[in-house]
């Protein structure tokens, strides 16, 4: 396809797509093709005009050779869109803005006074309607409020009136759901399933890795331990515990058996099991993400819940100030004029849209939070925990060297360790992997079954032999395994400044692979960041030697570290921390972190570690820098600050509408233009960026 330069500038570039008109499909697909392009930041498709901006990094003469390659159809094998995206919701809403406008202007300059009359009366039927069947039902509501006053105001003969404010009342309606739609939807994207390959199984039982978006329905697909199923189905083969908290918030994994239901975005947390598929990618994961969102009471921040309750009780004293004031004065006027004012719409709408563009903001920052409760509990927190491999330490540590023993070829011991270890995505894991893989060393399925044992490592058979991969206790003591005499020397001179992994075969060790896993460059300044932001204890928690340990913490500033932990240790640690009244916040990355993450306040993953981490977890940070953990806290801090903000604005202005209803000096007409105008211009406010001044603290 072709594509015509409009602008260019450092890292941005602003083209037009030659073709005569483009559809929002067409955009839909455009943007999330490009989107996905290793070198692409962000972009933006502006279908009117067939034109795009792309944001990007490296060189520019190559990302005009992918685009000059793109095509519609491939695009669409390519791409995943997700469903209910923004530029149809703002299309559908802005269409139905102007047809609100239009249609109430146009009436009242072309329609004669006796025929607006009529109108005003028939449209305002349902309004009082169902204000009448909620107040039948018992339920005292906001919506009791408006079928009130526009019915008080229609028999006094006030037609405009009642006629002005059904027409703000319905403006106001389309713009709350325009917001709240528009930051659900940008939401759900951010938490949306980002899983692009799969193991697929043949027909021959060969498993090959695959781009998601060629499974169709009926395929079989692989799922290992400590992997997200990317895709609903039912299970084919083996019996597996699964954790659906993301779909159901229970947190206990639950066993499936041959000819379950699972579901994408659970995990399976142990054994392994082959999937067949009965929905592809993109045909049911956003309603459900959508409706987690919407309908979970458990992610609700306790400041939403307060909000909705006063909401709800201010309501009865609204309706009985209006009564009062018409007892009082005689004057219907006056008593509407009190009615066009309420509490319940800014409080039940600027407290979630406040906590919902938070959470998006956090989203622009590679941050993706799963409730509005995690924020406020982030605030409040005085504690965070880091584990160390994969956290505090580089995300992608390196094969430094392979020691055979046994006359082993060490070329040959790290194609075994590749294969044994490419099962599990921890950091070390893929360093192997990754190692093989720049080695040029093919290592196709060898072994049997393989067995993850958690926080140790891993175990298979090989021929007639039991293979395990792992740390120095799973291997030495857990496992028996020895060192032959003749090579106990080369084993005593393996340098001690790097982590080991282990390879025995037969119960014989064959090698040792060395992993120099550096501290993350910013660690040190994450450290002392969080400090300053209110966190007043940093722990360290890792499955390294103490002197290890005490280094690292020395460098990094941490006030407490505990060494060669296991994951109960973990736990109990953070158990013990609660006891003593403090709000702990866990940072981690790998399966071993999983019981420490779901204990904690507020468990915190690294993106770049485990899926089951990331799927317990309540946070899990993407972008591969820690002060990242700073910027959120900071979020959530300014976010507590904001509600607390519309608390006092809410009352103190709304209050004061009423008084100046009741006194006589505002009209039900202005009354409901104020009311409804600071809600939205409230409401606009909460839509407002929180960290505006930069990415970084």
């Amino acid at each position: 396809m072709r594509f015509q330069i409009l602008h260019e500038s450092a890292g941005r570039v602003r083209l037009r797509a030659v073709q005569y008109s483009m559809s929002m499909e067409q955009a839909d697909v455009l943007e999330a093709w490009v989107l996905a392009l290793p070198c692409v930041d962000q972009v933006t498709v502006h279908e009117r005009l067939c034109s795009l901006i792309i944001f990007f990094h490296g060189d520019r003469k190559a990302l005009y050779a992918r685009l000059s390659r793109f095509s519609y159809e491939e695009a669409e094998e390519e791409a995943h869109v997700l469903g209910g995206n923004s530029r149809r919701i703002n299309r559908e809403y802005k269409e139905k803005m102007v047809f609100k406008v239009v249609w109430h202007y146009a009436k009242r300059l072309f329609v004669p006074a006796p025929a607006r009359r009529v109108i005003n009366t028939v449209i305002s039927v349902p309004r009082m309607w169902f204000a009448l069947k909620t107040l039948m039902k018992g339920k005292l509501t906001v919506e009791v409020l408006d079928g009130v006053a526009i019915g008080a105001s229609l028999l006094t003969g006030d037609f405009s009136t009642a006629g002005s404010v059904r027409f703000l009342l319905g403006l106001g309606d389309t713009l709350d759901s325009w917001t709240h739609k528009k930051s659900v939807d940008d939401l759900a994207k951010n938490m949306s399933l980002h899983v692009d390959q799969v193991w697929q199984l043949l027909e021959d039982r060969e498993q090959i890795l695959v781009p998601i978006s060629q499974i169709r329905t009926g395929d079989k697909i692989v799922v290992h331990t400590g992997h997200v199923l990317p895709l609903d189905g039912i299970l084919d083969q083996g019996d597996v515990m699964v954790n659906q908290a993301s779909l159901t918030g229970e947190s206990v994994p639950v066993a499936k058996r041959s000819g379950s239901s699972v579901y994408a975005g659970s995990v399976v947390e142990e054994g392994n099991c082959v999937v067949r598929v009965t929905h592809t990618a993109g045909e049911n994961r956003y309603d459900r993400i959508v409706r987690m969102i919407e309908e979970s009471e458990r992610l609700k921040s306790g400041s939403e819940k307060r909000a909705y309750n006063l909401a709800d009780k201010l309501v009865p004293w609204c309706l009985g100030g209006s009564i009062l004031t018409w007892l009082l004065t005689g004057d219907t006027t006056r008593a509407v004029s009190v009615l066009m004012v309420d509490f319940s719409c800014a409080l039940k709408l600027s407290m979630p849209l406040s906590v919902l563009s938070a959470m998006r903001e956090a989203g622009d920052h590679k941050i993706t939070v799963k409730g509005g409760k995690y924020m406020e509990l982030l605030s409040q927190a005085d504690t965070v925990i880091f584990d160390k491999t994969g956290t505090l330490t580089n995300a992608c540590p390196t094969v430094c060297n392979v020691a055979a023993f046994r006359g082993q070829d060490p070329k040959e011991m790290l194609r075994i360790a590749a294969c044994l270890e490419e099962h599990f995505p921890h950091s070390v894991a893929n360093a192997v992997v990754r190692a093989a893989k720049e080695q040029g060393l093919n290592h196709q399925e060898m072994h049997s079954q393989v067995e993850y044992v958690v926080a140790h490592g891993i175990a298979s058979q090989i021929g007639q032999d039991r293979a395990v991969i792992g740390s120095r206790h799973f291997i030495f003591e857990d496992e028996g395994v020895i060192v032959l005499p003749e090579d106990q020397e080369a084993f005593d001179a393996l340098p001690s400044d790097r982590s080991w992994l282990y390879l025995a075969i037969g119960g014989v060790l064959s090698a040792a692979i060395g992993i120099h896993d550096p501290l993350r460059p910013e660690a040190k300044e994450m450290a002392d960041l969080l400090h300053g932001i209110g966190i007043d204890h940093i722990v360290m928690l890792t499955g390294d030697n103490r002197n290890t340990a005490a280094s690292i913490a020395e460098e990094l500033g941490i006030d407490e570290f505990r060494a060669e932990v296991l994951p109960e240790d973990k736990a109990a640690f953070i158990r013990s921390m609660q006891d003593q009244g403090r709000k702990i916040i866990m940072v981690g990355d790998g399966i071993n972190d999983t019981p420490a993450l779901s204990l904690a306040d507020v468990g915190i993953a690294i993106g770049s570690g485990a899926s089951i981490a990331r799927e317990v977890a309540d946070i899990t940070i993407a972008a591969n820098d820690l002060r990242e953990l700073a910027v959120l806290r900071k979020l959530s801090q300014r976010l507590m600050d904001r509600i607390d903000r519309n608390y006092r604005f809410v009352m103190g202005f709304n209050g004061s509408l009423i008084a100046l209803g009741a006194f006589g000096l505002l009209s039900p007409a202005s009354s409901a233009l104020l009311h409804n105008g600071s809600t939205l211009l409230l409401s606009m406010d909460c839509l407002t960026p929180l960290l505006p001044e930069s990415k970084k603290i």
